[in-house]
């Protein structure tokens, strides 16, 4: 990747250029892929998992570390084991070999150039489509070298307020960036295609993630997705599963769950605005059986005593 350089990172927004050769960067990545668990998956949305479940790839850290997240242990945390990029070829022809529809590499901003030379070594035998699962914040630039490897984009666009951004991920540019880079997936994949079964083989899913007191900043997100980007086209999957984790007691306003009239605004928005591909949760989605159990199943060979 010419965009990269392992010594001065910038693969992500923040480009804090840190020596990964020694060191992490703000993502806590270094040097080797990290992974927390390699497995199928059934609780993506129905046209990613399918029957068979979505080959789901959890890299350890992240550019956003938001206060907030369910995944904590491996995104603030860093929990996780090293990894060589062959090991990494092998996971994604392994999930394949186990049934699963796509290979969802679930915050993989951080590692791109590693996960970009793992799909090269597994391209001869990788026959299902590839799934870029993120948090929305992203580098066009970086988004770019992923042209033609990438077949779904699936993105969060968590905040517009830059004012929630910066206080609940520490990244106040959060929409200005997250916004272009979700114009760039749609560029590179253009509208939905899917195959016989249904299931989605090309194209862009936007997520959101409807927060508790944050109910005006997901309407202006679903009223900014309405006029920048062909409705028929993609889909919106609008999601209730919020829980207070980690540091959600930090700020009192985030500290419950979403209330059943905030959650009602927001869909009588996303109604209004006339969406009408996608998904939504309802509200008792919010609970902790949709959290993986981050245990490092399927990231060393079967075989391995490790």
């Amino acid at each position: 990747m010419k965009s990269f350089s392992l010594s001065s990172c910038e693969l992500c927004p923040r480009r804090c250029k840190a020596n990964r050769e020694t060191g992490t960067g703000f993502c806590q990545g270094g040097s080797s892929v990290k992974l927390a668990k390699a497995a199928l998956h059934h609780w993506e949305e129905p046209c990613i998992s399918g029957t068979r479940g979505s080959g789901t790839v959890f890299f350890s850290g992240c550019p956003l570390r938001c206060c907030f997240c369910q995944n904590y242990p491996i995104s603030s945390e860093n929990f996780g084991a090293e990894i060589s990029v062959t090991r990494l070829s092998q996971v994604f022809l392994e999930l394949q070999e186990q049934g699963a529809h796509n290979i969802n590499l679930v915050n993989p901003t951080h590692y791109v150039p590693w996960i970009l030379e793992a799909l090269e070594l597994a391209r001869p035998q990788l026959r299902i489509p590839v799934v870029y699962n993120s948090g929305g914040y992203e580098r066009v630039e970086i988004l770019r070298e992923l042209e033609g490897v990438v077949d779904i984009y699936l993105p969060d666009l968590k905040f517009y307020s830059s004012e929630a951004s910066a206080k609940y991920a520490r990244a106040p540019d959060y929409f200005s960036v997250a916004s272009k880079a979700i114009l760039e997936m749609y560029r590179q994949v253009g509208r939905a295609q899917y195959d016989a079964q249904g299931l989605l083989k090309k194209g862009l899913i936007i997520r959101h993630l409807a927060m508790p007191s944050l109910k005006d900043d997901s309407i202006q997100l679903l009223r900014w997705i309405h006029e920048n980007l062909p409705g028929e086209d993609i889909l919106v999957s609008v999601m209730s599963q919020y829980l207070p984790c980690y540091h959600s007691g930090d700020y009192p306003e985030i500290n419950r769950r979403i209330s059943t009239y905030e959650y009602r605004k927001i869909l009588e928005e996303l109604e209004r605005l006339g969406f009408s591909n996608g998904y939504t949760q309802q509200r008792e989605a919010a609970v902790d059986a949709y959290i993986p159990d981050f245990d490092l199943s399927g990231v060393f060979p079967a075989a391995s005593s490790r």
